[in-house]
């Protein structure tokens, strides 16, 4: 969803296949800082990786295409990411969980 008086918005995407211990979370974080993005990656109990991020379409758009490659190391088999509000207070920088 769209944060009008910014530009800015906000994603929320599941990363499926192998993408625990691989460097995932890290590789995304690293990515995501060098787009301007905030917000962060974790693992979910399934196995999967869950990342939230916020900032520019156009470098959300960038960060979810590299999600659908990952890392070296990773196999990614889905990614679905769905639009939601910006959080109120904004992530500051992006993290790992």
């Amino acid at each position: 969803m769209k944060d009008s008086d910014h530009g800015t918005e906000a994603l929320r995407c599941r990363v499926s296949g192998r993408v625990q211990g691989v460097f995932f979370r890290a590789s995304t974080q690293r990515q995501a800082r060098s787009l301007g993005l905030a917000g962060h990656a974790r693992n979910l109990d399934d196995g999967s990786v869950e990342v939230l991020a916020v900032g520019s379409p156009a470098a959300l758009g960038e960060l979810k295409s590299w999600l659908g490659v990952g890392p070296t190391g990773a196999r990614v088999d889905a990614v679905d990411c769905a639009s939601e509000p910006v959080p109120d207070p904004m992530p500051g920088g992006f993290s790992t969980r």
